[in-house]
């Protein structure tokens, strides 16, 4: 009886693992100057308006997710950025989309908040008093260690 009741959850995480694969990504930049991250405050949906998140979005078809980050840090700050590795492990958002974090650095220019209501450099300390969104919350260790 336990036997079959392990190999029905080894079969859920296999399935599991397999959606995660496939899944549509969503990336996000954890920019740090002077020991610090950048983090944008949330303009919409009224859910999460005033809610604190790492700039970032959508990967489009075809588009390898560290170009898009690039995109969409032009697009939501009006700057470049040099994105690194991956910070933190892949977040699932939904069944078919993840959260995956990338370490960047400016690469000129200063951020403006162009699409959310405010931009905030964060120390290391301050990380876990910000009203995240969730998974960006589940992201605050990780984002700590690479200030730290």
């Amino acid at each position: 009886m336990a036997l079959r009741v392990l190999q029905k959850r080894s079969a859920l995480l296999a399935e599991r693992c397999a959606e995660l694969r496939e899944a549509r990504v969503v990336v996000g930049a954890a920019i740090v100057r002077d020991g610090r991250l950048l983090a944008q405050q949330r303009a919409f949906p009224e859910s999460h308006a005033g809610q604190w998140e790492l700039p970032g979005g959508r990967v489009e078809a075809g588009e390898k997710p560290e170009d898009a980050l690039v995109r969409e840090c032009e697009e939501e700050l009006g700057v470049a950025v040099v994105v690194g590795e991956q910070v933190g492990p892949d977040v699932p958002l939904k069944k078919d989309v993840v959260l995956r974090i990338y370490a960047a650095a400016l690469g000129g220019g200063e951020p403006e908040a162009l699409e959310h209501n405010a931009v905030r450099w964060l120390t290391a300390d301050e990380l876990s008093g910000v009203d995240w969104l969730p998974a960006d919350r589940v992201l605050v260790p990780a984002l700590q260690s690479l200030l730290n």
